[in-house]
Formats: C-alpha cells, sequence, structure tokens
C-alpha cells in the first residue's frame, strides 16, 4: 500500500492534484468519492471536516485544498525540481502566482459564474479587485513564458493551467491567446495526459 493515497472525484478540482501526483512520479492510491453521502460520511469528514476533494494523505499528513497539495508534494519531492530552489529569485514568481491562481483568480471566476458583481466603488474590499482586472495580471505574468517561472514548469502552472484550462473550456475564462497558447503547452505533458485518462476512464466504467 502507498504511502501517498489521494481522495478525488473525477468530476472535481481533484484532478489537479491527481495531475501533480503524476508530475512527481511516486507510486500512490486513489480513493475515489461520489459527490454526496460518501464525502459527508463520518470516515471522510475525519480527513477534510469540509466534505470536499480533493485530500491527500502522506503517511501521517494530511493535505486539503488543491493549491496546498501542489506546494506540498512540490517540497516534499524536490528532485523533481517542480518548485524553484530557495534561493532563487523565481520561487517569489512561484508563491506569487500559485496563491494568485488559488486566491483571487478562484474567487473573480465563482463570482463572474455566480452573475455576482462587485458593487461600484467596493472593488477595494475584494481580493480580485474585477474580473477584467484579475485576467489582465495573469496576462502579463504569462507573456515572457513559456511558464509563471520562466523557462522552469512549476507546481503553480499545474493549478493555474488548470484553472485556466476548466475556465475556457466552460466558458468561465475569456479566451484570450496568451491563455489558449500556455494551456496548449502544458496540455502535451505526459503527465497530465494520464491524469486525464485515469479520471475519463473511472467515468466511462460508470463509477464516479
Amino acid at each position: 500500500m502507498s504511502d501517498l493515497v489521494l481522495y478525488t472525484n473525477p468530476q472535481s478540482r481533484g484532478r489537479i492534484a491527481h495531475w501533480m501526483l503524476e508530475e512527481i512520479g511516486q507510486p500512490y492510491e486513489t480513493v475515489w468519492l461520489e459527490f454526496g453521502p460518501t464525502m459527508k460520511s463520518a470516515e471522510y469528514l475525519a480527513i477534510n471536516p469540509m466534505g470536499k476533494v480533493p485530500a491527500l494523505r502522506h503517511g501521517a499528513a494530511l493535505v486539503t485544498e488543491a493549491a496546498a497539495i501542489c506546494a506540498y508534494l512540490a517540497d516534499r519531492f524536490p528532485e523533481k525540481a517542480l518548485s524553484p530552489a530557495t534561493q532563487e529569485p523565481a520561487r517569489a514568481a512561484y508563491f506569487r502566482w500559485l496563491f494568485f491562481a488559488a486566491g483571487p483568480l478562484e474567487f473573480a471566476v465563482t463570482a463572474r459564474a455566480l452573475d455576482w458583481q462587485v458593487p461600484d466603488g467596493k472593488s477595494g474590499f475584494v481580493g480580485f479587485g474585477s474580473y477584467g482586472e484579475t485576467l489582465d495580471a495573469l496576462e502579463q505574468a504569462l507573456l515572457p513564458g513559456p511558464y509563471l517561472c520562466g523557462e522552469q514548469f512549476t507546481a503553480a502552472d499545474v493549478y493555474a493551467g488548470s484553472q485556466l484550462g476548466w475556465g475556457m473550456m466552460f466558458g468561465t475564462i475569456e479566451k484570450r491567446p496568451v491563455f489558449e497558447d500556455y494551456v496548449e503547452r502544458l496540455g502535451a505533458r505526459p503527465a497530465v495526459r494520464q491524469a486525464n485518462r485515469l479520471n475519463e476512464d473511472h467515468m466511462k466504467n460508470g463509477k464516479a
């Protein structure tokens, strides 16, 4: 039995963590959970009191939230170079854009999907300011390319790329050439293809 256990559902943010696990290339076990009573069971609530996925067990450690799982795995397996070294200037960009995607971008996209508008003059009350400003900031970060930390692919790309890919697919993020090129580049990685294949196969088997 692997020390790494992912709790997930193929139609959830668990795909982000699944991709990250494929990137680190270590053996792991997948526990597929259905939405509803299964995720709200006492057994799973002991793992994640929110009753949501993904969650990651690594030995005695428990991590929830997709961005945190990505950051944890990058630090736990430094030999995979999925985060810049501590002394490198690019580490600042790594943390900046990983948490930008988990904070302002997530909030802006969710607000748009729910048709919630920031009242006039109140943009300072919300971390994302406005939907347009959020996308503009991320676009500027991606312009130099090819990744958020320059030439190095990192866990920040796993998370931000997943957000952009899903958002453009479902129409909650407007398609911009920079975003499309970035997501296409990430989609060529063997790890994300394998993670998607595992999730799609599980759905086809009618178990999710």
